[in-house]
């Protein structure tokens, strides 16, 4: 298990739930430039359309455009961490609640580094809470299927994203729109007891 060192909520994230952004809204931007990526946050639990980040009723979504972001990795990571101090996973009370958030923040990154490396970069990334399971979701360009290297050499350097994914989650996949360029990949992690 990896030590990430928890961090206050940066502004970077979201503004927290109840302070008046309706559904939908976006949250002002930390910077005028054309750079800033867009946050938005549903807490409705309606359904956004047919698009794979539709929301089932009782979950809570944060959506992040990443399309012309820089240092996307760390913004990702701050992103979903502020999500989960929002939450109430951070700060941890327990070791078992300090290792579930760990494990989300790496998995986020790990699916926003492939994004970059193997699929023309990310566009969006959400990430969405029920009362049992967090799911993050990757947005890009890229045309390729995300597989865990088999086999997996633990020695060798690269080639571990999706087998860390594939370890750490209930569950991963990829949706594909039809006739559109690109894929979401997904992936879901039990929420702590």
């Amino acid at each position: 298990m990896g030590t990430t060192q928890q961090q206050p909520p940066s502004d970077l994230g979201p503004q927290p739930e109840g302070s008046g952004l309706g559904v939908g809204a976006s949250a002002p931007a930390a910077s005028t430039t054309s750079t800033a990526p867009e946050v938005r946050s549903d807490m409705s639990g309606a359904p956004s359309g047919a698009s794979p980040g539709a929301t089932p009723a009782g979950r809570r979504t944060r959506q992040l455009s990443l399309g012309s972001a820089s240092g996307i990795v760390p913004l990702a990571r701050d992103f979903t961490r502020q999500a989960l101090y929002d939450w109430g996973w951070l700060p941890a009370a327990t070791a078992d609640r300090r290792a579930a958030a760990e494990d989300v923040l790496l998995v986020v990154s790990e699916l926003v580094t492939n994004a970059c490396l193997h699929a023309e970069g990310p566009e969006e990334l959400r990430v969405s809470l029920d009362s049992k399971v967090l799911r993050l979701e990757v947005e890009d360009r890229g045309t390729g299927q995300p597989a865990p290297r088999n086999p997996h050499q633990a020695g060798r350097p690269g080639g571990h994203g999706m087998f860390i994914v594939q370890r750490l989650c209930l569950d991963w996949g990829v949706v594909r729109s039809d006739g559109m360029p690109g894929k979401t990949v997904w992936a879901e992690l039990a929420a702590p007891a």
